[in-house]
């Protein structure tokens, strides 16, 4: 034990929780087989470290001390339950052992075809008999190390609600016997498109807020980047998670650039490229290099990362290649269809072929139910209706915009577009 107290324990324990939580957890829901008694004994071990660290000093291995204490708590209720004895058996064998060793008697048991802890329970925290909602609320709280009023700060939502939501998620995987394990192959390619959905709504809320006084929340997006990094550790063959992170690793390079010096948003064709992180730009290139040399038929991710490093080659928006961009989303809509996806294609078919090409596509979108509240549909318009000098509808679709987002800073882009729109454009 390190007890020289030069760090603050306190401190230290919460470092480690976030560090350490979700191998913790994994590990522990490999052996007790339920995610939210999992958690539990992880909890319990952290609440023993917050009374002992002050007094005893930071352990030097700091995971390994919660892992041990987590595991004499396991040791102890499965005690008290008789019909778990054997596995106590197979719990008292796996304590004896160096940590980071996996018992073959387990993998064996689990009859799993990649033997991962962590991966599990990814795949188990974003299992599609949950919510969106809940999906993204337990990732956070199990694999981010989240507190729930850290959750319920980043979506604006009340802290009740968000506890509720995850206490929820946990009895649903008890009662529905959702077995903490890898999808068989069978089924690897839907629940992988699960897990890929949650990181990037995750990033995509950081991102772009969908609600609030804020444009950007970076530690959202940091959380997303984290998560699909280790994903794609773990699943190095799968060519959508490497788009994905792909995605986000150019995406993110933004970020600078996307607040003006009063914090006010910065457009993408406005921004100064400057700012541009040129290393996660060359990271998202890589990986993106990385999904393109495995083969096989580009999925949604890995086209819109291909979309994004059009943007991100570009030294200029001058520069950019509208045209490889159009054809990108006509691909894009034939993989994944949806009336966002072809909206984005309107903006990029106005761009390359003149505004009234992109408007005819937006036009044909206006009886789309599912863009009846989507503020960028009446955005779109007032940008394509102000390039062909039809100033007084582009106000009326930058004020119907204004009207529809949730976002302040969002709103207020809208309306200042919409005060511009007082004269036919030169």
């Amino acid at each position: 034990m390190d007890g020289s107290g030069g760090a603050d324990p306190r401190k230290a324990v919460e470092a480690v929780w976030r560090i350490e939580s979700a191998r913790l957890i994994a590990g522990l829901a490999r052996v007790v087989g339920d995610v939210g008694l999992a958690e539990e004994l992880a909890q319990d071990a952290l609440v023993i470290a917050l009374e002992r660290w002050p007094e005893d000093g930071v352990p030097d291995i700091p995971g390994a001390w919660l892992m041990a204490t987590a595991k004499h708590r396991a040791i102890d209720q499965l005690r008290r339950r008789t019909r778990y004895q054997s596995k106590l058996q197979e719990l008292g064998r796996e304590y004896e052992t160096r940590q980071d060793t996996r018992e073959a008697e387990t993998d064996a048991r689990l009859d799993d075809h990649i033997g991962d802890d962590l991966l599990r329970l990814i795949f188990t925290a974003c299992h599609p008999v949950l919510s969106t909602e809940a999906r993204v609320a337990l990732t956070l709280r199990l694999l981010g190390g989240l507190t729930t009023d850290e959750i319920a700060r980043a979506f604006l939502a009340a802290e009740p609600t968000v506890a509720q939501r995850i206490v929820r998620a946990k009895r649903t995987l008890t009662a529905k016997k959702v077995p903490f394990e890898m999808p068989a192959p069978a089924e690897l390619t839907d629940r992988l498109g699960s897990v890929l959905e949650v990181i990037y709504l995750i990033f995509n809320e950081g991102y772009a807020a969908t609600a609030g006084p804020d444009w950007t929340r970076p530690d959202l997006c940091q959380e997303a980047l984290r998560l699909g990094r280790v994903l794609a550790g773990l699943m190095p063959g799968e060519a959508e998670v490497h788009g994905l992170v792909a995605l986000m690793e150019i995406q993110a390079s933004r970020m600078r650039a996307r607040l003006g010096p009063a914090g006010e948003p910065v457009l993408l064709l406005d921004q100064d490229r400057r700012l541009w992180d040129r290393l996660l730009i060359r990271r998202g290139l890589a990986a993106l290099a990385r999904a393109e040399a495995l083969g096989g038929t580009f999925g949604p991710y890995a086209l819109q990362a291909a979309l994004a490093a059009c943007h991100a080659r570009a030294h200029t928006a001058r520069d950019t290649d509208w045209g490889r961009i159009a054809a990108l989303y006509a691909v894009l809509a034939w993989v994944s269809p949806s009336p966002v996806v072809e909206l984005n294609r309107a903006v990029a078919v106005g761009m390359a072929e003149g505004p009234a090409a992109g408007l005819a596509l937006a036009d044909a979108l206006s009886a789309e139910r599912a863009l009846e509240g989507y503020a960028m549909l009446p955005a779109v318009r007032g940008d394509l209706l102000a390039r062909l000098g039809r100033m007084a509808e582009a106000r009326r679709e930058f004020e119907r915009a204004a009207a529809l987002t949730r976002n302040e800073r969002e709103r207020t882009i809208f309306l200042n577009r919409a005060a511009t729109c007082t004269h036919p454009a030169p």
